[in-house]
């Protein structure tokens, strides 16, 4: 029985929110293959490697982001191994998402010739855009990033340690793509038990009459979930 040569890698799908805008890091690659196409941040796991140590590594070498950055979600996606999906022969990828908030700008490292932050949805319209198969990773993680906001306290990764609730919404808002009643959203979060916690102050960053603080509570899972319909 033959068996080919296989590399690993991992592939991040990096997300954060920015004034109301929801963007994914990309990568201008410096060399071969696809040099000079965007791509999602990644390499070949090295000899003696864990996978997500692997995950964290590339996080901070190819867009100097630490992996400590408080508040980071990371989570593997998926695993992709289509015959053809590199031309340096076969390779494996294990896709990682992680959810950041309140990024630096980014540094390329050492085959990118740039990093940027660019909205979700121009690169998701576009399904040429990006290197090897890395739109339909892209899709794959985005999508998860989005269900799991419907039954996880995942959003608040994406707010300060002390937000309001217009500022969670917000990042529902922009993950989603779709506007949110205000009221309904106030009266679905702050009822649904551990989701979020009042921190007895208010703040007027939001405009208008003062707003509650609130700081991320201790639930897992929300219940009754907050779906997008």
């Amino acid at each position: 029985m033959d068996f080919d040569p296989m590399g690993v890698a991992t592939d991040l799908v990096i997300l954060t929110v920015q004034d109301g805008s929801f963007e994914v890091l990309l990568i201008r690659r410096g060399i071969a293959p696809h040099r000079g196409r965007w791509a999602l941040p990644g390499g070949f796991v090295r000899a003696g490697e864990g996978l997500e140590d692997a995950a964290r590594r590339e996080l901070a070498e190819e867009t100097g982001v630490g992996s400590s950055t408080p508040r980071m979600h990371l989570e593997q996606v998926a695993t992709y191994g289509e015959p053809g999906r590199d031309p340096r022969g076969r390779v494996i990828s294990v896709a990682y998402l992680a959810l950041v908030p309140d990024l630096p700008a980014p540094v390329a490292g050492s085959d990118a010739a740039s990093a940027s932050w660019i909205p979700v949805a121009e690169v998701l319209a576009d399904p040429g855009r990006l290197a090897f198969d890395h739109h339909r990773i892209l899709t794959d993680a985005v999508e998860r990033a989005r269900a799991k906001l419907e039954y996880s306290p995942l959003a608040t990764a994406f707010c300060a340690d002390e937000f309001t609730i217009s500022e969670l919404r917000g990042v529902y808002e922009a993950v989603w793509g779709v506007p949110l009643d205000p009221r309904n959203f106030h009266r679905k979060a702050t009822r649904t038990e551990g989701f979020v916690v009042p921190l007895g102050a208010t703040t007027t960053r939001d405009g208008g009459r003062p707003a509650q603080l609130f700081r991320r509570g201790t639930a897992t899972t929300l219940h009754p979930p907050l779906t997008r319909g």
